[in-house]
């Protein structure tokens, strides 16, 4: 039986106390489910080839993808400051982002929404949205009869220890819709791995580079972004429109909360 991971990514902060500020308003998590045998013998060689063919780097210190850097040409990515470069890695990036193999889902909560509405009792904003996203990812993995384990990235003492007790509380406790016998089931880990961005862990590359684009998406079709979608998010958005876990015409791997 093949064995899945689900790579996390989060984009916003979980403190409610900023949700007045629409820079602050949004808490969204997606996670990228990916076969552990194919990110062995095929995401992780084509994206360090991918890296390679672009980037200088050390296999001491290797260069890890992450969206913000590359955005903004840092080292080691000075060479995007150079359009045809930048044009020319795009591509090929789109063009992996196309052919590689995963499913996508994200879970987007309106911190502000969330705290007016509920006055006195509130779910902490990342645990109510993992909770949505381990249960999507539990029902991805019994429709496929397959196992699986999270991983995300690290945070840093407290904040990783949040997530892990977060994560922990799900194993133990379950929710409305999924009982902890079925997690205990699906899941292979009662632990969530993490892992920190020097682990050049290509998953979490991943879904760090899609992350941005697919809560962009979200807030545009529910009318919060309040800008138009820049080019290069909209044509990973046109991606993702394929990855996202769906079946029967349904689409389970966007939620808005």
């Amino acid at each position: 039986m093949s064995k899945y991971r689900l790579y996390v990514d989060e984009v916003g902060n979980p403190d409610l106390e900023s949700s007045d500020n629409l820079n602050h308003r949004f808490l969204s998590l997606t996670g990228v489910i990916i076969d552990l045998d194919y990110v062995r013998e095929t995401l992780h060689p084509e994206m360090e080839a991918l890296k390679a063919k672009y980037f200088s780097s050390h296999p001491d210190e290797p260069g890890i993808l992450h969206r913000k850097e590359l955005l903004n040409a840092r080292p080691p990515f000075q060479a995007l400051k150079d359009q045809k470069v930048r044009n020319n890695f795009d591509k090929d990036l789109l063009n992996h982002l196309k052919q590689w193999e995963y499913t996508v889902i994200t879970v987007c909560l309106d911190k502000k929404k969330h705290r007016d509405t509920y006055v006195t009792w509130r779910y902490d904003p990342y645990h109510y949205c993992l909770r949505i996203l381990l249960e999507r990812f539990n029902f991805w993995l019994n429709r496929h009869n397959t196992r699986g384990d999270t991983m995300a990235e690290s945070r840093g003492g407290k904040e990783d220890l949040r997530l892990k007790n977060s994560f922990h509380r799900l194993w133990e406790q379950g929710t409305e819709f999924v009982k902890p016998e079925q997690f205990q089931e699906s899941f292979t880990s009662r632990q969530l791995k993490v892992k920190p961005k020097s682990a050049n862990v290509s998953g979490l590359q991943l879904a760090d580079i899609i992350a941005h684009p697919s809560r962009a998406e979200i807030l545009d079709e529910n009318d919060f972004l309040g800008r138009p979608l820049a080019p290069f998010a909209r044509q990973i958005i046109e991606i993702l429109q394929q990855k996202y876990d769906q079946q029967g015409g349904r689409v389970f791997g966007k939620k808005f909360l």
